[in-house]
Order: C-alpha cells, then structure tokens, then sequence
C-alpha cells in the first residue's frame, strides 16, 4: 500500500488517500502549529506525495486553517478538482451569539458559509458534524445537510463525536426519508484507544459509514519519543506547550516496547508501526496525520508503505485489546442458545446444557 492507493470511504465512490492530512496543526495562533509558510509547504509536499484528503474544522486555529487550505487548493481550481477538503461545523466560533454553534439550520448555514469563504471554493467534499448537538431536533439537522447536498454546495455528509446509537437513528431516518446518508465517521482510534470497536466500528460496517480515525497516536504517545527515561516529557512536543506530560503506565510502555521491535524489523520507526496498524483496521478508510514540518509529514506517510504480518498484528492486538463491554462479552455466550454446538460462519460455541426434553418442549 501506497499513499496513491485510494480507497472509497462508507458507503460512496469518494476516493481518499490511506491517509489524511488533519488541520489542527496548520497556523500557529494556538502554539503549537506550523506557521503560515510551514503550513503551506506541508499541504503542497503532501500533495505531490499523493495525498488528495485534508481535514479541518471551523474552529481548528480560530479558522486560520481553513483559510491556509484556502490560499493553496481552494482558489486554484487546477488543485482543487483534485482534492477532497472535508470540514466540520458545530463549534461556537461567536462568543454570547447563542445560534453561533450547534447543529440548527441557521447555525449550519452560517458556519457552512464562512468556511466556503474562508476556504476560498463554492463546494465541501465532505461536511462534518463535530459534535452531536443534544439540543436540536435530529429532523431539523438532518434536512438541513440533505439541503445542501441538493444545493451542491456540499458533496458528502459525516459525523464525529456521537453515540452509535443515535448516529444509526439519524442515518435511518436519512434513509427511510431519501436524504443524504452519512459516509464517514470520525473517531479516535489507535493502540491505545479501541473502545470504538465495540459498538460504532460494527455500526459503521453495517451502515455505510467509513472510519477516518484521528489521533491514531495517541497525542504523539505512540510516536516512540515518550520513554520511562524522559518521564514523559519532551521539550516543545504540544503536551510540553500545554504544560503535560505523556501518561505512560505499564499498557503504554509495554506497546511502545512492541512497537519498537516491530519498527527495527521493518526498518522504521514506531510511529509509523502505530499508524499503520490503524490503516490495517477493519472498516478504517484514512487515517488522519498532523505534521508541523516536512520532515515530520514525509516520516508519516512512509507508514502508508508498510504491511504488517498477521502475526505482528496479532502481538500488537494481544497487547492493547480492551475490557470487553457488556454487548461484547455477551455475544458468545448468547450464540450458546442459537448454534446448539453446530459450527456456523467458522464459530462453534460450548454446548448450552439443556436436556433433550427440554429441547423437545417436555417443560
């Protein structure tokens, strides 16, 4: 797998690259960003490395992301055509402007409007729902992003932070109703955060919906410059600008030593082990990056190279597989009283110890 081997994310024939360059880190006016020229050269060299995905929000560095992005793809229609800018809205970017975030029609038009502006070009590939919205009306949201599917000035529809339930009752009722559908869910996933899997990765699959998974290290915990010896602290990392340390606990370094023996056979590094264990994930269609250099992006997108074996997987997995939940744990045992001890789709349960009269309906 290359950085050029695109997939189709969900339910859709948009074509992404394996990995996606996230907007958080482009512009500084958080500190801890790459700066306008650093930003721009950054999209431009993922670009020529084959990257056609990049992903920002209305509120990532106060909008000085979408207008980066803007300045490079969105007003030179040659680079535009080419590129799928996803973006998401929901965050409150007017302080005491009570319509001013959330997911109401009139906050989505206006948000969708300032980041067309901002991004300098008249369509989104692909709009996010930041976070799920409690207090409007899943009718209300709904047919307004169908609406501007209709319009053209949105092309496709996801969302990020929200319960697998409700992102299932909002896509029903998408597609009972013949509007657009969601095709992509955004959530964290990496070694160190797989609690997705029991209920919102299995929804995805059976919805529609591909995985663009962000923070895929862990806030650079995975990255391999987090040790036992340095405590977890590394001068002007983003958790050093934030006055953080690396939680690193007996889970995290015992990956991170996993990670470290894997990347010296592949002749890499653990970061790109990490990343691409994401990509190798079911139902995961990109991967999101964050770069504050060249040489920080061009490190990450060698992970689109790398292959891991079943057996590497295997190790990895044995080391990070979560608790399961309770509708996890409960699967096999309640396949007892379905399978009767007969294999079926390569599963055979233990036998439920029912007699043959209750089995013949004596009681």
């Amino acid at each position: 797998m290359a950085l050029t081997s695109y997939r189709t994310i969900g339910k859709s024939g948009l074509r992404v690259s394996p990995l996606c360059l996230g907007g958080m880190t482009l512009g500084d006016d958080w500190k801890w960003g790459a700066t306008v020229r650093e930003s721009e050269n950054i999209i431009k060299r993922f670009i020529e490395l084959g990257g056609n995905f990049i992903d920002t929000a209305n509120i990532y560095t106060n909008g000085h992301s979408e207008k980066i992005i803007g300045d490079v793809a969105g007003k030179h229609s040659s680079v535009r055509t080419g590129m799928v800018i996803g973006t998401k809205f929901g965050g409150n970017t007017f302080t005491g402007n009570p319509n001013g975030g959330g997911s109401g029609a009139k906050a989505i038009l206006d948000s969708v409007n300032q980041s067309l502006r901002r991004l300098q070009t008249d369509y989104i590939d692909l709009l996010w729902i930041h976070q799920w919205d409690w207090n409007t009306p899943m009718e209300e949201t709904m047919r307004t992003l169908n609406n501007l599917v209709n319009s053209g000035k949105v092309r496709y529809i996801g969302i990020s932070y929200a319960p697998a339930w409700k992102i299932a009752q909002a896509q029903t009722m998408a597609i009972l109703k013949d509007w657009a559908p969601f095709v992509g869910l955004q959530v964290e996933y990496s070694l160190l955060e797989r609690t997705i899997e029991d209920e919102l990765v299995a929804m995805g699959s059976e919805l529609g919906l591909g995985i663009a998974a962000w923070s895929p290290l862990k806030g650079g915990i995975l990255s391999g410059k987090y040790s036992k010896e340095n405590k977890g602290k590394v001068a002007g990392s983003r958790m050093d600008t934030n006055g953080r340390a690396a939680n690193l606990g007996d889970k995290e370094l015992t990956i991170l030593h996993q990670l470290a023996q894997i990347a010296e056979t592949h002749n890499t590094n653990e970061a790109n082990i990490a990343l691409a264990w994401v990509m190798s994930r079911p139902g995961v269609a990109s991967t999101i990056i964050g770069a504050r250099n060249n040489d920080q992006l061009e490190a990450n997108c060698l992970a689109a190279g790398i292959t891991l074996s079943e057996t590497e997987i295997t190790a990895l997995n044995g080391l990070s597989t979560p608790p399961p939940t309770f509708v996890t744990a409960y699967r096999p045992y309640s396949q007892m009283f379905h399978h009767g001890g007969i294999e079926i789709n390569g599963f055979k349960p233990p036998i439920l110890p029912l007699t043959v009269d209750m089995v013949q309906g004596k009681y």
